[in-house]
Order: C-alpha cells, then structure tokens, then sequence
C-alpha cells in the first residue's frame, strides 16, 4: 500500500531543502478484474491534499539563493485517465494519471525572478526556463499591488482570492505528477531577489525598516534573513564575519569592524587591571562552517579550520550563499580570531568611558594590539568594561574544494516531433489498419509525449497513451534514385539529416541486414542501409542499400528533397489503434510534450490499410503456346513471410487464393478472377477482343484488402 503524501517545503527558514510532511491523504486501490473488462493501473482513492500548517515562517530573500518554499494553496488532486490496448481477445489497459495545482510561498520581500527549479532534488526547470515535466507556472513577484492570480480566482471565487500582497510566491498549473510518485514533490527555486551581491548592512537596514545604522560591510551573493527577532537575523551574520555590532542603548550599530579604535586611556583607570587567560580545553581546535554553495547548485558546504592544542568543535552554520574558499577564509578567520580572544581583560574605568559599548574596539594606552568591549556594567562613576583581545587581520584569500557535485544535466526538452505511418509492418495476423506513431525531439533532453488521435477529422479526440523512447528521426537531403528490389542496390546512396545530436546512424554487416537490422522509411518505401558514413554535424551518407522492403517496391520512384527519414526499431514506435472499417479515412495524431505544453505537435495520414495487404505479386510473365494461347503466369507473395523460403513457396497468409487479373487492350477490358497463380488466356479469347498490345495487371485478393498490381505489358 502506498500513501500519496504533500511535503510542506520550507517551515525552516534560510535552508533550501525545508521539511515539514503532510499527512497521507490517499491510497493505491489493487482491483481483481476478469477478461473482458478492462484493466485498471495504480489509481489513488482519495483526491484530496493539504497545505502546510499556520505559522510555518517565510525568509526575506536577498541576493539569489536557493530557498524552500511553503504551499500556501491548492487544489484537489486531478486524475485523468488513458486506454491502451485491446484487440484479438485481450482487454484494454487503463492507467490512471494525476497533476495538481498548488502556490508556493517565496520570500517575504519581492523577488525579481526564478531560476531553476528543483523537485526532489532533480531538475524541475532548467537555466533556460525549459521545465522537465508539463505544467504551466505563473510568479508573482510580490509587489503591494499584485493582483490575484486567475486560476486561484477561478477556484475560490471572485473577491475570496487573496493576491498575497508583499509576498513572493509561484503558481504552478496542472503540474504531471507522474515523475513524483503522484505527489506534490519537495521543491526549491533558485530566487533572483537583488541584481548581484547585497551589503550586510543593507540587509539590516531593510528588515529592521531603518532602525538599525550601517556602515561599510561586506556583500553577500544570497541571504534569508530569519529567526524569532530582526536582532537574532542580524547576530547570526556578525557572529561569523568580522563585524562589529554595538548597541548604544538606543540603536544597533553595524560595521565590519574597520575605522580608528577608541582609546582607553591609562590614566583614566580607576583600581588595578585584571588579565586572565582562557585554558586549552575552552579553546576550539577547529571551526566549521556550513554555508549554501554557489559552486554547488547551491548545496550545503561544509569548510574547516584546524589548529593544534584546541579541545573543543566550533561549529557554525550560515544561511547564506558563499564559494568554498569564502567559506574557507572565514572559518580561518573564526578560528584565528577565537584564539586571539583567549586573553580578557577586566578594566574599571572612570565616566568618561561611559561612550564605549559593547561591540566597540579600543587601544589601551601602553598595551599592544586593539581589544573588543565584550561587556559594559556601569557602577558609582565608574564603568567596568570586560575587553577581550582583538583579532585585527585581513581575512586571507585562500584556495579550497567545493567538492563535487551532484546533480543532473541540463538538457533542454524541446519542441516535439511526431510522424504517423501506414507501413506494411505486421506480422501478416492484423484484422485492423496498422498504424505506428514515431516521436523525437530536436533537444537531447526529449523524453515522451502523450498522445491523442482523431479518426473523425478531429471532430473528437481520444488518448492514445504515450509515445516509445526518442526515435531516430530526420529529413532527405537528396534524391534517392529508383532501383530494384531484388538485389543490394549499390549504384544509389542518400544523404539525410537528423533531427538532434542525441541521434545517431551505425553501419551494420550483411548479415545483420537479413536479420532485418536498419530498416528504415524514406518517404513511403521502406530500405535497408549497411553503410552510415557520417558527414560531420547531424548529416549521414547512407549506401549499400535494400530497397523497397515488405513489398514497398512500388515507392521506389516516387522521391523527392525532404523526404521524411524514420529508423524503424520496434522499441522507439507505438502502435495506434485504428477502428475497423477506418479503410479509405483519416487518422490525425496530436503529440503534447513538455517543451510543447499547453501547444501540440500534429501529424495525419489517409489510411490504406498496409498491412491488410498482401504483397502485389511477382514475376507476373506471359509465354505464347504453340496453340496461340497466352500461358500468363505469377508467383504471389505473403505478408505472413518476408524472408527467403528454400524449396518452398511463401505461406498463403489469407483465408483463401484468389487473384484478380485484368487483360486490357484498345477498347477493351477483359476481368477474370483464377484460384491459382496461372491463368490461359486463349487464342480465340484474345482474337475476340481484337487481338494487339496488352497490359496485363495482377492483383492479390486478400481476407481484408487487395494488394497492388503487378503489371507486364505485351507488344
């Protein structure tokens, strides 16, 4: 039993997984069926979801990051469903499919747009805006006058929508579910809030709405500023970067720590100066930081420092976005500047050091070095200042590994193409019209379509399933010439373009080709190629050709430039299926991937019912008897053997022989039905129509369909 669960991204501000968990809200329905009915695929028994809880917290997004998001609203769960299948006997397969339609809250502040987007960690949106799976996806970047969003006014009704003013958030519309388990998949989005890197101090200005006053500080690429209070957002940064943040009762005061120090005067001390130093077991042998790596996809990093003689782990984390040796440098700076604070000092003061606070940095007259005002106690005009030793260099520029990382590439679905055919490719038991459906794309990233067909003009449209694996797809850049069918034609090549670097063509051997190995169509005749020579690009030369196989001889001539190319391989093309008596009609296929969505691509074909046919016949001769009649004469093929027979002929493949033979001369026709593969065309029959030129024509007579004639003309 499986359980259709929505993950509530982002209850945890500042990292980009979140992770709040829905509850289950569904499960997969096992149904025993019995032939004739059809058979069902998984299908979820309650379409019901649900959003994330109240009071998960929104971050205010700076810089770009990659942030988790909270749904903040959404629709049932949609079930659609498609009937593949059926016919000799067998029923249709019914699988059932879902999407969902859901926003997910941002940041708290605008956004000026989205990058990529992830979906249990895999690539939901590509750098290109390119998405991996269908969906229509809408921003609101958060402005005060945003309007609601259309589909949410759709759902809840006109004035009941609320348009989220002042908070970032993504609408996603008929998100496929498919790839996710038939849930709402744990996402996170690459959010463009500022146009390059942000001052810390501008940070602390925006959220704190002025009240914090900032100096030169450094800039960070992102930063979600979160916590329970605008201070506790501020500290988590002044902790691990060289700033000082000093409150003067009134304000806070934010700098990176830079500037004149005050001076601590020796003669303004009022008793005696205490100096301790801290023990090796308080002291941190390392310092990590963890931090979102911009090298990374914006993964967690983790940079270390170590130093000899330590006992103790400083470990940090900062939900901001940093490269490995940045992280690297501050971690040595951290460690370094730890080491530095293990001596303290403890000063009484008189009131006129009643200006320093703490964060400030002081110069005690005659002692080397600068010290940090840790603590501040003022007493009987006296003030007791807690200093600590001051770590005052330049944080280094050192070299570190990101490490590697994991993730997928980035490869563009694209558009999709889609052809329909009507090919003799059966094997000879069809009572229907055959037809295949070949899909590519023109990206690599192309995956699958699904499929719809009309056979009424498109009047009505029914699903058709899904398309096969990416076939090999392209066009004719050239003639092919006409040629026989008997023998390899090695006189003819064609060069052909493929529809994507992700396509390929390999020569194969002699006997690979009787084993039927590079079949393809060029047009309407089905060949044979053992030579791919590639050209450079996307463009082969193909020669040592079969031609006109499965009977397709008779398209042989009919070539022209930008003839269709198709590699027939069973695994890369879907049958459709066509309904009896759909002979001499239209059959259109729509193909809806996601580089097309909410587009289509759109293919159609008349329907000749190929492989209803038998082959037209062969060897169709006429030798003159000594009597004077005409012994005419043929040898039928079967759609049930297309290989070479020894010492036999080719199985019957139709419930009965008959063939239709037509004897035609000036001003008259002759039409005549024989049960075999022979037929005497008498002296005196022949003189009764007037003797002269004849054209005879031989048709095959099928269960379903006649084959094409096989023609012979008679001077």
């Amino acid at each position: 039993m499986a359980t259709l669960v929505l993950t509530a991204v982002g209850s945890i501000l500042g990292g980009p997984i979140g992770g709040a968990i829905g509850s289950a809200v569904g499960q997969f329905v096992d149904q025993t069926l019995f032939e004739p009915k059809p058979r069902l695929g998984p299908r979820l028994g309650d379409l019901s979801v649900q959003t994330s809880s109240y009071g998960s917290p929104i971050p205010k997004i700076f810089g770009t990051m990659r942030v988790a998001g909270t749904v903040i609203w959404s629709t049932d769960l949609i079930e659609m469903r498609a009937a593949s299948g059926g016919g000799k006997g067998q029923p249709k397969t019914i699988d059932y499919s879902y999407s969902a339609s859901f926003a997910v809250a941002l940041s708290a502040r605008p956004v000026l747009g989205i990058g990529r987007i992830w979906a249990d960690g895999k690539l939901l949106r590509g750098a290109a805006g390119d998405f991996k799976s269908a969906t229509l996806f809408r921003l609101h970047p958060g402005d005060e006058d945003q309007a609601p969003d259309p589909l949410i006014v759709s759902v809840e009704g006109a004035g009941q929508a609320s348009a989220f003013r002042g908070l970032a958030y993504a609408l996603f519309e008929g998100l496929q579910l498919e790839a996710y388990g038939n849930r709402i998949p744990s996402l996170t989005f690459e959010v463009a809030a500022d146009p390059g890197a942000i001052a810390i101090g501008e940070i602390a200005g925006e959220i704190s709405a002025g009240t914090i006053a900032a100096g030169s500080t450094p800039a960070l690429s992102g930063y979600a500023a979160s916590g329970d209070s605008v201070r506790g957002a501020i500290e988590s940064l002044a902790d691990i970067l060289p700033l000082s943040l000093a409150d003067d009762g009134e304000t806070l005061r934010l700098t990176s720590g830079e500037g004149d120090p005050g001076l601590l005067a020796e003669s303004t001390e009022s008793g005696r100066r205490e100096t301790v130093r801290a023990g090796l077991a308080a002291m941190p042998g390392e310092v990590t930081i963890a931090y979102y790596d911009s090298e990374r996809d914006y993964q967690v990093g983790l940079q270390r420092a170590v130093r000899a003689g330590g006992r103790s782990a400083d470990r940090r984390a900062l939900a901001a976005v940093l490269g490995a040796a940045g992280a690297k440098a501050l971690a040595d700076h951290r460690l370094a500047a730890a080491w530095a604070g293990r001596v303290r000092t403890m000063i009484k003061a008189n009131w006129r050091a009643c200006g320093l606070r703490p964060g400030a940095r002081v110069a005690i007259e005659s002692q080397p070095g600068l010290w940090t005002v840790k603590r501040w106690t003022l007493g009987p005009m006296t003030v007791t200042l807690e200093l600590a030793k001051a770590f005052a260099a330049a944080i280094p520029d050192l070299a570190a590994s990101p490490g590697r990382a994991v993730g997928e590439p980035d490869l563009p679905h694209g558009p999709t193409l889609v052809r329909l055919y009507d090919l003799p490719l059966g094997d000879g038991r069809e009572t229907k019209p055959l037809l295949v459906v070949a899909a590519a794309g023109s990206e690599e990233g192309w995956r699958r379509a699904a499929l719809s067909a009309s056979f009424d003009l498109g009047e009505s449209w029914e699903s058709a399933g899904v398309t096969a694996p990416a076939t090999v797809l392209g066009t004719a850049l050239d003639v092919l010439s006409p040629a026989r069918s008997a023998l390899f034609d090695l006189a003819s090549s064609i060069e052909v373009e493929l529809a994507s670097d992700a396509m390929w063509l390999e020569s194969r051997s002699d006997d690979a080709l009787v084993d039927g190995a590079n079949l393809a169509a060029v047009g309407d005749e089905l060949i044979q190629f053992g030579s791919a020579e590639p050209l450079g690009g996307q463009r082969f030369r193909l020669s040592r050709l079969l031609r006109g196989r499965r009977g397709t001889e008779w398209a042989a001539g009919s070539h022209a430039i930008g003839d269709s190319f198709t590699l027939i391989e069973r695994d890369s093309l879907i049958a459709l299926d066509a309904p009896a008596g759909s002979v001499g009609g239209e059959a259109r296929i729509m193909a809806v991937g996601v580089g097309d969505f909410p587009d289509a691509a759109f293919g159609s074909i008349e329907i000749v019912g190929a492989a209803l046919q038998p082959p037209n016949p062969v060897h169709l001769s006429a030798r003159q008897t000594e009597a004077g009649d005409l012994d005419i004469r043929w040898a039928r093929r079967s759609r049930q053997g297309w290989a070479w027979l020894s010492g036999s002929d080719a199985p019957l493949g139709e419930e009965a022989e008959l063939y239709r033979l037509v004897i035609a001369g000036e001003g008259f026709e002759r039409i005549v039905e024989p049960l075999a593969q022979t037929y005497l065309y008498t002296a005196a029959a022949r003189a009764e129509d007037g003797g002269g030129p004849l054209l005879l024509s031989v048709r095959q007579a099928g269960t379903f369909a006649t084959s094409r004639p096989a023609m012979l003309t008679i001077e």
